[in-house]
């Protein structure tokens, strides 16, 4: 393996400041961890925009003040923006894509479960169904390509692999394809090496491919995935947590330790 490239998911939507103090909330918040991220290794951040009071915003005005605070702080950063959401309206998840132009844009390759379990609590904390039919999918597939960003095809199980071929045969989505493998997410892949080996074997050429691994597990979902020569994708949107079990205090911390991996 000749480099690896290290995405930082800054911030996610699902938690907050009481799960963890280092999440962004501002636009320079946004930016200071981008810094933290970019000088510890990171070449791309994956953003889901905020308010500043920490709510989860899909308007294209905090994804602009967001972007143009990072990219004073550090231009030469690649930026990702999020589409995926649960009961927003399909234009609303793509409209800051196509009003902003970012370099890559995520698109998810399938429905499934989505929830998380607590063993303490003998309990769902969550547990949603997130739908992606093919038909959102091609949706915001054509917007990505009317304005030229590039899809990251975010797969959370096999199938979801599967779910690229009919749109290369369609000629919507071009190679080399993107993907990223997500292992860890209750109702999708579970977070072990050997299921991510399975699935990065499935990956038609040409293609590039990154691990997002979610809780504690992905520390060795990153080693896995730097041995099978894929990227890496760490941040606080998937674990707060480094490998020794202390609680990150910046995105940077993270991406650290994902190149201390790498290395």
């Amino acid at each position: 393996m000749d480099s690896c490239v290290i995405t930082c998911a800054l911030s996610g939507v699902a938690a907050n400041r009481d799960q963890c103090e280092a999440i962004p909330y501002t636009p320079d918040d946004y930016a200071s961890e981008t810094r933290r991220a970019r000088d510890a290794g990171a070449s791309v951040v994956h953003i889901h925009a905020r308010y500043p009071d920490g709510r989860p915003s899909y308007r294209v005005e905090e994804y602009r003040a967001i972007t143009e605070a990072i990219l004073a702080e550090v231009p030469d950063i690649i930026i990702n923006y999020s589409t995926g959401a649960i009961g927003i309206p399909m234009e609303e998840r793509v409209h800051h894509i196509t009003s902003l132009k970012p370099e890559l844009g995520a698109l998810n390759m399938g429905s499934m479960n989505y929830a998380k379990y607590s063993a303490k609590r003998k309990s769902l904390i969550f547990d949603f169904v997130f739908a992606n039919p093919f038909s959102e999918i091609t949706f915001l597939l054509e917007k990505m390509n009317s304005v030229d960003v590039k899809p990251e095809c975010e797969c959370f199980d096999t199938g979801h692999i599967g779910n690229v071929a009919p749109l290369i045969d369609m000629g919507v989505i071009r190679a080399p394809i993107q993907y990223s493998l997500i292992l860890g997410v209750l109702g999708g892949a579970p977070p072990d090496v050997r299921t991510l080996a399975h699935m990065a074997s499935l990956l038609p050429e040409p293609h590039t491919w990154e691990v997002i691994g979610i809780s504690r597990k992905q520390w060795e979902l990153v080693a896995g995935a730097v041995s099978l020569g894929g990227n890496v994708r760490v941040g606080l949107e998937d674990n707060f947590y480094l490998p020794n079990g202390d609680m990150a205090s910046s995105n940077g911390d993270l991406v650290e330790a994902a190149a201390r991996v790498v290395e």
